[in-house]
This record gives C-alpha cells, structure tokens and sequence, in this order.
C-alpha cells in the first residue's frame, strides 16, 4: 500500500519517479473507552502515527520528493519542525539527494536525531516558528534562496508544495474505503492548516468523483497557537498571525500559512474552530496510551482533546460518525513521554520472589 495507490487522484506522474516507502494504507480503529465514556459509540481513531518516519507527513514527503525527482532537482531544501524534516530527510536518502532543513528552534531532541539519522544537514534557528514576524522573514528568505538553487522549497503546505499536499488528501480517500456508508465529522489538528485543507480538499474531490457525502472538517489548535481556530469559531473570513506560546510540537506555526483556505474549506464543510489548552493535551496523550493502546506525540492528541468541548458546545451529536486523525508517534517526543510517565518507576529487584511479593502488592490485582 502506498499513496500511489490513488494516482488516479493526483497530478500524473511516471511510475519510474515515484517513491515510496510503504507510506498510507494505515488503520483505522472504533474506541474502544473514550468515545464510549463521552456518548460516542462511533468514534475511530485514524492512526497516521504508524507511518514508516511515524507520521502523517510521510505522505507528503512521497509526493514531493517524487515531484522533486521529476524535476531534476539536485537538494532538497527545506523547513520543518520535526515531522516534516523526518519525513523528507527519509524520502531524499531514497531518492539520493542531499536534505538541507532550516529547523524551528523548538523542535524536540529525538526528531532532530531522526532527521540527522537519515543524513540530513539540521540548522536550527533561534525564534523560528514562535516570532511571527521572523518565522515570515525565513520563509520568504528560503523561497528566494530554493530560486538560486534552481529547486523548489519544501514546506508541508499548499502556498509552498501543492504537489506535495496532495499526497495528504490521500488520508480523505482511504477514510472513504476504509467507511463507505459515510463519515459526519473529521476533526484534525492544525499548525500551519495544511493537514486540514488537505483533508477538506480530499473529500471535496471525492464528492467530485464519486458523490462520497462530505463531512465537517474541524480544525483543532492550541490555545496558544490560534491563528485559524478562533477566526473560524467566530465566523471570520481570514486567519490571523500570533506570537505563538503552544508547547504542542508540530503545531508552533504562528504565521499564516494555508490559514485563510483552511478557514474557507472548514465552513464550506460545515465544520467549525476548537481550541484546546496545552495541559488538557497532555492528559488525552497519556489516556490515548492507557485507554486505547494509542501512543502518540501530544500533536497526535489534539484532534480527540477537542471532542468534551465540542459535544458541550452541540457541534456534533452522540450518534454521529467522528474521525479523529492521530498524525505522530509518541517516540517523536521524548519530553512528553517523560512527563506522561513521571510518576511511574522501574525498580531493580534482586529476585524472581522479590517480584512475585511486589506483585501481590499491588493494588489493582486484590
């Protein structure tokens, strides 16, 4: 499975230029205790943290290494925050090409040494991706500098690398095989928007094609990166920059990026803006992993944190059909991991009794 399987969907393409690394075709499952303790019986989790880099962006990487394979290109050159570099760095070293990232100054240890792992060259920038006004001033600085190096820029949106986002809206076609009697609601995370629009685009081409019914497509942010969440909530027609104060790896995008067509796609959808607080994150990463075997990075848990909120708010009903995309691995953030798990031990015991005493201590079991 790959998401050259829907090339019938995407810009053609010779077969020879198309890369792959097993990326998409990835499961889709019913909750199990979440959805069932929030009145949801028909929640799914779509589990993009099983990519082979271990996250979603390994579908946009296929596509635009692919396209830069096409092109001629000599480098990838490009900006991430972790997922992204992760996943072109992996899709470069199978195309032979050198990976240079302009990295957020943010972006947490282990995606840094996935990157490198690969072979990339990492140059993290003080501010990128917190100051909105010097996040501006490097994006624009490396359109000017991919121009000079007769290549395209890489950045996971569709102001930057159109073809590569289609890749993405792959995610909206396998929803559609995976659920053909429909789905009401898909509630996504957002940085910059491109997951969102890519999702919203997906199954506005499905309803094209195949009169796949289209459902809301919610957009879900940190409180402290609301550039496209709130705008959206209050009916606005445009995204709005921000300092951005989120901890939410992945998500510390405070410029505009495919904000404005985001924002158009989800009311077109029906769908509407969710905005949730950083530690209400982290409390649904640690439930993901204990009460649905889910272990994601606290990106990955954005989407279903945004649920409690909105059931009060009736943007959906117990009834309906809810997808929650899940977009990285938890091992894409060791930070989180060790504040899932501080209060948790692994003690050094001296013998096989020892441990069968400490287990017959242990409350759960009496």
């Amino acid at each position: 499975m790959s998401i050259w399987n829907f090339e019938n969907l995407l810009t053609p393409i010779a077969r020879e230029h198309q890369l792959s690394l097993g990326e998409g075709g990835t499961p889709l499952i019913r909750s199990r205790r979440i959805g069932p303790s929030l009145g949801l019986p028909n929640l799914f989790f779509k589990l993009e943290n099983v990519n082979p880099t271990g996250s979603y962006k390994d579908r946009y990487a296929a596509a635009a290494i692919s396209h830069q394979v096409k092109a001629g290109s000599r480098v990838c050159l490009a900006a991430s925050s972790g997922n992204t570099g992760s996943a072109l760095a992996a899709y470069s070293a199978v195309a032979g090409l050198p990976c240079v990232l302009a990295i957020v100054d943010t972006a947490p240890e282990g995606k840094l040494r996935q990157m490198m792992a690969y072979g990339a060259r990492l140059f993290r920038i003080r501010d990128f991706g917190l100051d909105p006004v010097l996040t501006g001033q490097v994006m624009d600085g490396l359109v000017t500098l991919a121009n000079k190096m007769q290549t395209n820029v890489e950045i996971s949106s569709f102001t930057h690398s159109p073809s590569g986002m289609q890749g993405v809206q792959t995610i909206s076609y396998e929803l559609a095989e995976q659920l053909p009697e429909g789905i009401t609601h898909v509630f996504s995370p957002s940085g910059g928007g491109g997951l969102t629009l890519a999702v919203a685009k997906g199954f506005s081409l499905l309803l094209e094609q195949r009169n796949y019914p289209k459902p809301a497509v919610h957009c879900v942010q940190p409180t402290g990166n609301n550039t496209i969440a709130g705008p959206l909530r209050k009916g606005k027609t445009e995204a709005a920059s921000c300092v951005c104060t989120s901890e939410i790896s992945g998500l510390q995008v405070g410029i505009v990026v495919d904000g404005n067509e985001t924002l158009k796609a989800c009311q077109e959808s029906g769908g509407t803006g969710h905005l949730v607080e950083d530690d209400e994150v982290f409390s649904m990463q640690a439930r993901l992993a204990r009460e649905e075997g889910i272990f994601c990075e606290p990106a990955g848990a954005v989407a279903t944190t945004a649920l409690q909120s909105a059931l009060e708010n009736s943007d959906l009903r117990g009834d309906e059909t809810v997808i929650c995309l899940v977009t990285g691995t938890g091992f894409k953030d060791e930070r989180a991991v060790q504040r899932m798990t501080a209060q948790a031990d692994c003690p050094r015991l001296d013998n096989f009794a020892s441990f069968a005493d400490a287990v017959s201590g242990l409350t759960e079991f009496s």
